[in-house]
């Protein structure tokens, strides 16, 4: 969320008026005719879950399986819980210091603790952050529907699967044709709850997603056909050692929902909900995270790719199993097309608040709006066709933005405690965010530079 607007009085006896405070979604009380909007009188509680659920559970989830080669069954599984009682942890911690200044927004937050060069730096995470995940979705609704070659291997797309390969299938036109058709549409609409609909829909896809991907689990546990997956990791030297630091950027990456939360708290009918949207969303999530991660490493073992939809062109070896990987794929390509505008909306809004610090509000200004969403889509755009995976887009953002968005700006801003309210436990907590966050981090980017540099060394030789 970002800085600068006008924010709706919370209060019932007050409602319906506004306060000048900072950048956040205008929410107007009747039709205006250049914002366009009908009455509005609140976000309802299931609402507010739905879209808080479809900004966490977007594309990390196909990483995951990914991970549990890294870690095992049981380290893996217990990461993806410990990382939801850390990003609880540091929500709460937020919106605490949030009432405590009277903000409205999380770079009101930041704005409030360490002034204007704050609120900056953390609309420029918030960009970095959302351009690399929408970037992402965008490969892996590429992935699905064109194909992709993973560790050297061909895996075919839905629709050169359905029609054999051809101009139009190819993924520079699907994308295109995607962002115009879908993405545009969905990401002209001003206000946040307008897409509650979408965003029930889009859990209620990935729920497709996972019950498919168990039931075949199942099915070929049943038959014997799944071997005995690995609980721990394998460790036999420092490499392998420095190695499992990282998946730490996809766990990061996996939680972030930070620059949704106060947008979503501003349009609730009831601002007391906001704790409990936070911890209802945070469980449902955590349970898809555990059953992706479990079942989906569970039907591939070894043969896990970064982005286990790409798993699905193979033959499962029960009956139906094309019918079903074709579900499975389509359901979640879907799923992230409808998790595109939840995350598209908070990076639009920072762009602003960083280019147009003091101008009128942007649901109030068309020209400024179209002319931020069509530059926003054309980058993403770009970006999705040049970069060739998603781990590579997660280990960036996740060991920067991401991390930072997270856990290293809640810890700082409660041990700043500008107002005197973070007790001793929340200081050693944060301190303990900090750095868990900058160690796992930089080693995890060493690793991957390590990798990166000898994989090079070897094509040479």
């Amino acid at each position: 969320m970002t800085i600068g607007s006008l924010k709706p009085v919370k209060d019932k006896s007050i409602k319906n008026k506004h306060v000048v405070d900072e950048k956040v979604p205008l929410l107007p009380t009747k039709h205006e005719e250049d914002g366009g909007f009908d009455e509005f009188n609140g976000a309802s509680f299931s609402g507010a879950v739905f879209n808080l659920s479809t900004t966490i559970v977007g594309a990390g989830i196909m990483s995951l399986p990914a991970t549990m080669k890294v870690l095992g069954i049981v380290l893996g599984i217990g990461m993806v819980i410990f990382m939801a009682f850390l990003a609880e942890a540091s929500i709460e911690l937020l919106l605490r210091f949030s009432r405590a200044g009277k903000t409205s927004s999380y770079g009101g937050v930041m704005g409030d603790s360490f002034g204007k060069w704050g609120k900056i730096m953390l609309q420029i995470c918030v960009l970095v952050n959302n351009i690399g995940v929408l970037i992402v979705y965008m490969i892996i609704i590429g992935d699905v529907l064109s194909g992709t070659n993973a560790s050297g291997v061909h895996h075919t797309g839905l629709l050169e699967g359905w029609f054999g390969a051809s101009w139009w299938n190819g993924r520079t036109i699907v994308l295109l044709v995607t962002t115009l058709v879908i993405f545009a549409p969905l990401a002209s609409l001003k206000r946040i709850d307008s897409l509650s609909y979408t965003s029930a829909l889009s859990v209620a896809l990935a729920v497709v997603f996972i019950v498919i991907t168990i039931g075949i689990a199942v099915i070929k546990l049943i038959n014997g056909s799944i071997l005995m997956p690995q609980l721990f990791p394998n460790i036999t030297d420092m490499t392998s050692f420095w190695n499992l630091f990282t998946v730490v950027p996809i766990f990061v990456t996996a939680y972030i929902c930070h620059y949704n939360v106060h947008t979503i708290d501003n349009e609730l009918e009831d601002n007391t909900q906001i704790r409990p949207v936070v911890r209802t969303s945070l469980a449902l999530c955590s349970s898809v995270y555990v059953m992706t991660s479990l079942f989906g490493f569970l039907l591939f073992g070894d043969g896990t790719l970064d982005d286990v939809l790409a798993n699905f062109d193979v033959d499962l070896h029960i009956p139906y199993g094309s019918l079903l990987s074709d579900i499975v794929r389509v359901s979640y390509a879907a799923h992230l097309m409808l998790v595109f505008p939840i995350v598209f909306y908070p990076l639009r809004l920072n762009l602003d608040g960083l280019l147009f610090p003091s101008a009128r509000p942007l649901v109030l200004d068309n020209l400024r709006f179209g002319s931020i969403s069509v530059g926003l889509l054309s980058v993403i755009f770009m970006g999705a066709n040049f970069i060739p995976s998603i781990w590579d887009a997660f280990q960036f953002t996740g060991a920067t933005a991401a991390v930072c968005i997270g856990f290293i700006f809640p810890a700082a801003i409660t041990l700043k405690d500008r107002h005197g309210i973070a007790t001793k436990k929340d200081k050693i907590l944060c301190m303990f965010m900090i750095v868990l966050a900058v160690f796992s981090n930089v080693i995890a980017i060493y690793s991957d530079a390590y990798a990166l540099f000898k994989k090079k060394d070897s094509a040479r030789e």
